[in-house]
């Protein structure tokens, strides 16, 4: 095992690939000669060359379509987004023709491309840089949306959707590049579609997203001093999502909290509170908490970007009101 951080742990995934696989090849936006906004991909170009990692002009329409069409001529094409917030500009390329092909061919045809970006609030960047896009592309059959929250998961992740024969959206949170955590030495894959149980707990289950699994893990310590007992569960990929693990924690806790960055009204936590309805209702003994930011654009301000993020204390809240406290 190795103590990395988020960054080190994606750099390394993708030398690995880059090694492993010669139809895989990195670009974007300042991705090379300066190693990618986060330092994400710094010393790749000098490692593999120009060829397999370069980069490109400002124009995300051109890193759709040429992602597009490189993954159909049999590379495995990973394109990095510099902010999440682009990805609409290169969504009718993702949801219109990525996403479609395997469905409107019927024979085969396969779109492998991985698209990287960041997301999310907390550096200032203002209401144009900050956005969490998830629930954009949850509504799209044919796109898998990845958003993982540890070094470990980061790195296995990532490695499994550039082998992954279906477009992958691979979600980095601009916040935890540099939280660090233990990576087992060596290449391994963490399989795609496959929710993870972040921490035992018998009282209230916290499903949480992205960056907001060290937010529930955080507030789930505190709660613990209480004698509260939170379960976690970071579903990592958000679709397809892995609904069992939720639906097993639920009935075991009767009580559910579901915690995402993005606005409340119209997020992923609604998508996981309709199918905990749906599947498993008649074991709650509360109603669902949601967690999430308000129905407003991301502040540029210190002070109101740091009230718009949910936080430990906003996840405390939500506990203690489906506990009836």
């Amino acid at each position: 095992m190795s103590e990395l951080t988020v960054r080190e742990s994606i750099n390394q995934a993708l030398a690995e690939e880059l090694e492993r696989d010669e139809r895989v090849f990195l670009y974007g936006e300042d991705v090379a000669d300066y190693g990618g906004l986060y330092q994400v991909t710094a010393g790749l170009q000098e490692r593999f060359g120009e060829e397999r990692v370069f980069d490109t002009p400002l124009s995300e329409t051109t890193l759709g379509g040429t992602a597009v069409g490189a993954a159909l001529t049999g590379t495995r094409p990973v394109v990095e987004i510099m902010f999440g917030d682009f990805l609409a500009i290169v969504a009718d390329h993702l949801t219109n023709y990525a996403a479609k092909m395997h469905f409107n061919y019927g024979d085969g045809t396969s779109v492998p491309l991985v698209v990287r970006t960041n997301y999310g609030a907390g550096d200032q960047f203002g209401l144009h840089h900050s956005q969490s896009p998830i629930a954009w592309f949850q509504n799209v059959p044919g796109i898998k949306l990845v958003a993982p929250s540890t070094p470990h998961d980061y790195k296995g992740l990532l490695k499994a959707a550039i082998r992954d024969d279906d477009p992958v959206i691979f979600l980095e949170n601009k916040l935890r590049y540099e939280t660090e955590g233990e990576v087992p030495n060596g290449g391994y894959t963490v399989p795609l579609c496959r929710s993870d149980r972040k921490r035992e707990g018998e009282d209230v289950t916290v499903v949480a997203i992205g960056g907001m699994v060290d937010v529930a893990l955080a507030a789930a310590d505190r709660l613990a001093t209480e004698g509260i007992d939170v379960e976690v569960i970071d579903p990592r990929t958000v679709v397809p999502l892995d609904k069992e693990p939720i639906f097993d924690s639920v009935r075991k806790t009767h009580r559910l909290v579901v915690v995402h960055e993005a606005a409340t009204f119209g997020g992923f936590g609604g998508e996981i509170a309709a199918e905990v309805a749906e599947e498993a209702l008649f074991h709650l003994d509360a109603p669902i908490e949601r967690v999430g930011a308000p129905f407003t654009p991301v502040p540029f301000a210190e002070n109101l970007e740091e009230a718009y993020l949910p936080d430990e204390d906003d996840v405390i809240a939500a506990v203690r009101n489906t506990l009836g406290e």
